[in-house]
This record gives structure tokens, C-alpha cells and sequence, in this order.
């Protein structure tokens, strides 16, 4: 048994033989699923149109999830080699590309060409990403972090405005943190995998509207070597390099070739087609679910049309059967609007879903009174959920069957259970 594997937690009754995919692929038992895409040759040339490349991608994805279930079942095993490019991994690269140039990343569906940077969308921001910070997260919940951290990469900026945001330095400032290219991105997954590192956690900010240059990077990942001058350009961003991490073979390598769960950690505000690439490439998910239905997303983040996109994106994770955990911020006067609708939509679709409910809400950015962007108009999250908030939240949760005590009491900041 692996490291991942043999935490306790997955002993929990709520937890067993849960998300098997994961933890095989963050042992090594398994090849990642961009190696598997790896193995798919695709039939028509990459200068194609988009909407033939489209038309490829739709065709060749059943190929994909043949094969990735015949390696679930143990009666296919994953080379080192692949077949001559382009192949599957190639097409989502260019697909990226395309979709840079009428951004279409995120539901806004903005249709600004960032490669230009003549016009900005929601998120503004151009073709560059920067990524503020790398290291191995060891506060995340102890599925992700494991023994030696979820190996986390924090990208600038954000498609959505929320008010509270605890990462609002990153979030906010579209140029914080360094730009990086897509070998430099590879370079800092290829660092914290084979440093030990349980998986490669994409986060903001929001990975979503650097799509394209995460897509590039993992499409490098199988064949990286990184040179010196490569540990050069990623070392500066590594907020843990004081530590003197080693680099050994057996953290990341299955059959001879790199390996890592891709895990999207995300608002979960994606467009459709951003999906069908993030299909092909991500072992595992884990989406945030803020808002009810009602007017929080649009009043608290500027996100109309919140619900339905969130919850469309966590109905396909759920009907494509990957492997995923859910949060949900408990917020202060917010337990009816949200909570309870929240918790009550997972229960009705997504029975079986690990869910953390999250009891970490602190008033910040424009919700600390403290703070120089501090707005009157979000007074009423000036302070902390109640014990009485948490434990109803609890309580809901319990009576609708939701599975969230191992989630959510092992990251309890207060200690609260039922």
C-alpha cells in the first residue's frame, strides 16, 4: 500500500474506498490520465479549423475513456513510449490556444482575444500567467496533503469578485507574483511531485483563466528534463526552497516516465468546452460550492448566473464518475440562502459526494473593517459564523446523509462536532 493510501482517514466510514483513481495514481499504481491521453493519436492535422478540432476531440474522447477504464480494471498497462504526435494531450494543447483567442475559459464567455491584450475580459488579464507562489501545502485537507504536502501552485487573478476572499492579495492584483511560460510551469510541477508532493493542486486566484498555459505545461510533463537554466526560471516563486527538498525518482515515475494526479482545484465557474479539455486531463477535482440560488453570487462575488453553472460543471464530474471532494464556506447569515439550498442540491445528485463543510470563515478584503478595502456595504460579514451557525450547518448536513464528517471536523478550526 502506498503513502496516500495508508493514511487512516480512508478507514472512516464515510470515506472508505473512496476515490480509488486518486490514490492509485498519487501511489504510483496507476498512470495519470494525461498519460493515458498520451496513447491516443488523433487523426487530423493540428492547423486544422476549430470546429474540426472540436468535431476530434468529441470523436477520440470515447477512445480515451476506453482505455482509462481498461487500466482501471487492471487489463491495460501504460508505456514510457508514445505513439508519434500528435496525440490526445497535443489536440486539448491547441484547443487552448484556440480558445485564448475568443476567451471562452470561464462562463463569462467574454470573447476578448488575450493574445492581442487590446481588450481585457472579466479576469483581466492577457495572454501572460503568473503564478504568485509553490510549495508543499500542508494545509490542505489530509486526502490532498497526505504525509508531504499537496504540491500547490498559486495562479494571480480571478474570474470571480467575491467579497470575503481570503486569497484577495492574489486574487485581486492581476500582477502579483512573477510570469511564468508553460516549461517554467512544468518545471514547478515536475519540482514538488518528485520532491514527494501527493499531487499537483492548480489553484488561485482560479486556474481557469490560465487554461492554456497549465494545458501546455502538463502536455510536457511525460518527456520533462529540466536543465539547469529550467530550475533557474521556477526556483524564485518556491516559498518552501529554504528547505532543501531532494528530488527522488520513486515520488513520481510509473513505467519509467513522470507521473502526478492533476488535481483542479477551482470555483468551479468553467465554461462547457473548458470541461471537455479539463475531462481529459484531470485525476481529480475539487470544487468550491459558495452560493445558494438566490442573490449572494451576484450581490457577494459580481457572478450572475452562479448556481446553474456550478452546479451544471459538478453534475458532469458526478455523471462522468471522477473522483472529487466538495467544500462549502459556511458564512455568517448565510446558512439559509446557502448552506441549506447547497447541501440540499448535493444530497438530490451527488448523494455519494465527500463533502467539507467548512467552518474558516474570517471577515477579509472588503469584509475586514481593518481593512484598507473594506466596504460598508458588507458589514453584515464582519465577523465570524457562530457556533450555533456551524453546528446547524452540521446538523443539516446529517440529517440530508451527506458524508462530510471526516472532511469536515478533521479541518474544524474550532473544534465543533456534532
Amino acid at each position: 500500500m502506498g503513502d496516500l493510501s495508508g493514511l487512516r482517514i480512508w478507514r472512516e466510514p464515510d470515506l472508505r474506498d473512496r476515490m480509488p483513481w486518486y490514490r492509485a495514481v498519487a501511489d504510483n499504481f496507476h498512470p495519470a490520465k494525461f498519460r493515458i491521453a498520451r496513447q491516443i493519436p488523433v487523426s487530423i492535422p493540428l492547423d486544422a479549423g476549430e470546429e474540426e478540432l472540436w468535431k476530434e476531440l468529441e470523436a477520440k474522447t470515447p477512445c480515451f475513456l476506453e482505455l482509462w477504464s481498461a487500466v482501471r480494471r487492471g487489463s491495460a498497462e501504460i508505456g514510457p513510449v508514445r505513439p508519434a504526435a500528435p496525440d490526445l494531450v497535443d489536440l486539448c494543447r491547441e484547443l487552448a490556444y484556440r480558445m485564448l483567442a475568443h476567451c471562452n475559459f470561464c462562463r463569462y464567455d467574454c470573447q476578448v482575444d488575450r493574445g492581442r491584450g487590446a481588450k481585457l475580459g472579466t479576469c483581466k488579464l492577457g495572454a501572460d500567467t503568473r503564478v504568485s507562489s509553490y510549495f508543499h501545502h500542508l494545509g490542505e485537507e489530509l486526502v490532498y496533503r497526505g504525509t508531504r504536502g499537496s504540491g500547490t501552485i498559486f495562479f494571480t487573478s480571478c474570474n470571480m469578485r467575491c467579497a470575503f476572499c481570503q486569497n484577495g492579495d492574489i486574487s485581486t492584483d492581476k500582477d502579483n507574483g512573477r510570469a511564468v511560460s508553460p516549461r517554467t510551469l512544468a518545471t514547478m510541477a515536475w519540482l514538488l511531485r518528485m520532491e514527494g508532493c501527493h499531487n499537483i493542486n492548480w489553484v488561485g486566484g482560479d486556474p481557469t483563466i490560465h487554461l492554456h498555459t497549465i494545458v501546455d505545461a502538463i502536455s510536457q510533463l511525460g518527456d520533462l528534463r529540466p536543465t539547469r537554466e529550467d530550475l533557474a526560471a521556477a526556483l524564485p516563486g518556491k516559498a518552501d526552497r529554504q528547505f532543501g527538498f531532494g528530488t527522488y525518482a520513486q515520488f513520481g515515475h510509473y513505467a519509467g516516465a513522470f507521473n502526478a494526479p492533476m488535481l483542479w482545484n477551482s470555483n468551479f465557474f468553467m465554461s462547457a468546452p473548458a470541461m471537455r479539455l479539463l475531462r481529459i486531463l484531470m485525476d481529480v477535482w475539487l470544487p468550491d460550492f459558495k452560493f445558494g440560488p438566490g442573490r449572494c453570487g451576484p450581490l457577494l462575488a459580481k457572478t450572475p448566473f452562479y448556481w446553474e453553472t456550478v452546479t451544471e460543471n459538478l453534475r458532469l464530474i458526478h455523471e462522468w464518475g471522477e473522483d472529487y471532494t466538495i467544500r462549502h464556506l459556511v458564512m455568517p447569515g448565510h446558512v439559509e440562502c446557502c448552506t441549506v439550498p447547497v447541501l440540499r442540491w448535493v444530497a438530490a445528485n451527488m448523494p455519494d459526494a465527500p463533502v467539507n463543510i467548512m467552518d474558516q470563515y474570517h471577515p477579509d478584503n472588503f469584509c475586514d473593517p481593518a481593512h484598507p478595502k473594506y466596504s460598508e456595504r458588507y458589514r453584515d460579514l464582519t465577523r465570524r459564523a457562530t457556533r450555533d451557525e456551524v453546528l446547524e450547518a452540521f446538523r443539516y448536513g446529517k440529517e440530508l446523509g451527506i458524508s462530510f464528517e471526516s472532511l469536515s471536523y478533521e479541518k474544524n478550526s474550532t473544534g465543533l462536532r456534532l
